[in-house]
């Protein structure tokens, strides 16, 4: 009697352990779905691996790693939205600028380079770009520029095996600038090349109006002697247009002044710029954003759309260059 009931009891001890024996045995490890970021080695740039960033608001200079800083670079000058290909083209373009800076006589005396688009090129912190991106998208627009970065390290623009001045600007309103009409330097890379698309973007076209009183201050701070007879059959008159449309020269009152100190005068977005005057003001009517001279940013995103690729992108705007290797 005693051993059926052990029998018993063991045959019900087994009943419930069964399930727990075989369920340990055959459980499958969880995979994370989630892909883990390459990591890229370090590109040796000699001289230029690592580079003294200026950082104007507090005058502290940092030692950084070249392509981590062009991570804050890109992140800064070109939105995250845009095509993969138009952010490498981007990196390539931004690393070029700043070694040819370096090359050729840095503007600040400890440092090589700093992070204000009004001297160098722009800059921002990992942590602001955070807090600027919209929720829930910091992670995917942060890998995918380390990404543009990263895939293209080692990449220089070279014009007769030197790095050229890299210059871009965000918009050319449908066609970019000589550097000879803007700075008065030749550089024969830079040629005036047609962008179709740029007009679909909000930095293609925008207007500035000046009353008549503000027009006449501000040409009294730069010019003593200024007058105007706004009664006069052409108070103002465009006198000459460059190849890309831009103004080169315009003539207020008894001034003439080239399109691009007018821009920076009225504080115009581009010196491709029409004017009207409207009862006590003058209303400018701009088309693209910035100097546009070399690289377009919003130009480049649309050839990416279309198919071209960061090397397609670059060679369109900087004429007879080679990509190092």
């Amino acid at each position: 009697m005693k051993k059926i009931l052990f029998y018993f009891i063991f045959v019900i001890i087994l009943i419930f352990t069964m399930p727990i024996i075989f369920t340990n045995q055959f459980k499958t490890e969880e995979v994370s779905s989630q892909e883990e970021p390459v990591v890229y080695e370090k590109f040796d740039y000699g001289e230029y691996t690592t580079i003294k960033l200026l950082h104007t608001n507090t005058g502290e200079v940092e030692e950084v790693y070249l392509d981590e800083y062009l991570y804050g670079v890109v992140a800064s000058e070109m939105p995250a939205t845009f095509d993969l290909e138009a952010l490498k083209a981007q990196s390539i373009v931004a690393r070029t600028y700043t070694i040819y800076q370096i090359r050729n006589g840095k503007k600040h005396e400890n440092a090589d380079i700093c992070d204000s688009s009004l001297c160098c090129q722009a800059w921002i912190t990992k942590e602001d770009r955070f807090a600027r991106w919209e929720d829930g998208k910091e992670e995917e627009y942060w890998n995918k520029i380390t990404t543009a970065v990263d895939t293209t390290r080692g990449k220089v623009i070279l014009y007769n095996g030197e790095p050229i001045n890299a210059l871009f600007h965000s918009n050319s309103g449908g066609a970019t600038e000589l550097s000879i009409n803007v700075w008065g330097g030749n550089f024969p890379y830079f040629q005036t090349v047609q962008t179709s698309g740029e007009e679909n973007y909000t930095s293609y076209s925008s207007e500035v109006t000046v009353s008549k009183d503000d027009l006449i201050k501000s040409m009294l701070e730069k010019y003593s002697e200024f007058k105007i007879d706004f009664a006069s059959p052409n108070p103002i008159e465009i006198l000459e247009r460059t190849s890309s449309n831009r103004v080169n020269k315009i003539r207020i009152g008894n001034t003439e002044i080239s399109g691009v100190e007018a821009r920076s005068i009225f504080g115009l977005k581009s010196a491709n710029f029409d004017f009207e005057i409207i009862d006590n003001n003058i209303k400018f009517s701009v088309l693209g954003y910035g100097h546009g001279v070399g690289f377009s940013q919003c130009g480049s995103d649309t050839l990416a759309k279309n198919g071209r690729n960061y090397e397609d992108i670059i060679k369109y705007y900087y004429k007879d260059v080679e990509i190092s290797e």
